[in-house]
């Protein structure tokens, strides 16, 4: 099958969850002798950068966007969908990414120039807290017009799958997210850096947004250091994502406290470093789709404290602890414990699902959509 991709910000990248199961999907289905385009938004290289054409197998193609956060998921969509109406390749299936590029799906025509269309909802995008009122505007048609347009819709979860069936009436597939086994790493590159030992801290790794409810934990990490000694740190590691004035907040609420760390970004043999080593890792979000982050923790058998929200529920096993959403003494009172457990870490590795599982159900959506 000729099978093409958008919606994502650029492959390869860690951008975000999106970019990182585009990645995934794509590079196992080239993998599996299907030929895979990629449609990449057109950044401003560095010095010397070349821009790829192949990646893992995959045919890169850029498509012209305008390099400001309010500007490029629209116009990347749009030129996107521009290219795919009138161009001179065709497809045998369109793969969309996420609610926004969605907006633009009525350019395609209804019979799609005979692609399948498949689009894969991440997230209820529109509930997130940092879009305008004009984006999430867009988010919330995106939506419509995947329900309208799309031949097969992919949710994350049976809580998405519920959603679709009792707001549009639509019946959705539920293929969930993949993860790769883990390689455990030492400290080394995080204790020259940071001066971090395996067990010595606890890790909030995601965008810094307000979804994510790092507030929360923040607030909770204040009053654990109130009434325990413990020398263990809270690592957060992640950056701002359309969400400047909430990310100026979290660095007020750490100012003076040398208990925290913030890294900012990180990938590669850091990140692996930062899995590997920590005591114990927390999702506070009050909304996802379904965390990639929390995938890859379980997977390094990590131990997990999640809030209760539906979507990490459905990730965690029995082995997971969890707190009500948004509850800061709830998720006080579980790190307080967790803490004076001296639990042994890294010892109990899951991979919840597979991407050879999660690429071979995809191919069965396509294949059924063709038939």
């Amino acid at each position: 099958m000729k099978i093409v991709m958008l919606g994502h910000k650029t492959v390869p990248s860690r951008d975000g969850g999106i970019e990182v199961v585009v990645d995934q999907l794509a590079t196992h289905l080239a993998a599996k002798g299907e030929d895979v385009t990629l449609f990449n938004r057109k950044r401003k290289h560095q010095k010397g950068e070349k821009t790829i054409t192949e990646y893992n197998g995959c045919h890169v193609k850029e498509i012209f966007t305008i390099n400001k956060k309010s500007l490029d998921a629209i116009v990347y969509a749009f030129f996107a969908m521009l290219k795919l109406r009138f161009g001179k390749e065709k497809y045998d299936v369109i793969h969309v990414h996420a609610e926004g590029p969605c907006f633009f799906l009525w350019m395609l025509g209804k019979k799609h120039r005979g692609a399948r269309l498949i689009v894969t909802i991440h997230g209820l995008d529109w509930q997130r807290s940092k879009w305008s009122r004009f984006g999430t505007l867009v988010l919330r048609r995106g939506e419509m017009q995947a329900v309208k347009y799309a031949d097969e819709i992919i949710v994350l979860t049976r809580s998405a799958k519920s959603y679709f069936r009792q707001v549009y009436h639509r019946t959705v597939r539920v293929i969930p997210n993949g993860v790769e086994p883990a390689v455990l790493r030492d400290a080394d590159y995080i204790k020259n850096k940071w001066g971090l030992t395996k067990n010595s801290y606890i890790l909030f790794l995601a965008r810094i947004v307000p979804e994510k409810g790092l507030h929360y934990l923040i607030e909770a990490w204040k009053l654990v250091k109130k009434q325990i000694n413990t020398d263990k740190k809270l690592v957060i590691a992640g950056d701002e994502s359309h969400s400047k004035d909430y990310f100026d907040k979290i660095v007020n609420m750490c100012k003076g406290d040398d208990s925290i760390i913030m890294t900012g970004f990180v990938q590669g043999r850091p990140l692996e470093e930062l899995y590997s080593n920590a005591y114990l890792y927390v999702l506070p979000s009050d909304i996802e789709g379904m965390a990639m982050s929390l995938l890859e923790a379980m997977s390094y058998g990590n131990t997990c404290l999640v809030s209760n929200i539906p979507e990490n529920l459905a990730v965690i096993d029995e082995g997971c602890f969890v707190f009500e959403a948004g509850n800061v003494d709830r998720l006080r009172h579980q790190i307080k414990k967790i803490i004076n457990l001296n639990l042994v870490t890294h010892e109990n590795i899951k991979l919840p699902y597979t991407w050879d599982e999660v690429t071979q159900k995809t191919i069965n959506v396509y294949e059924n959509s063709i038939k």
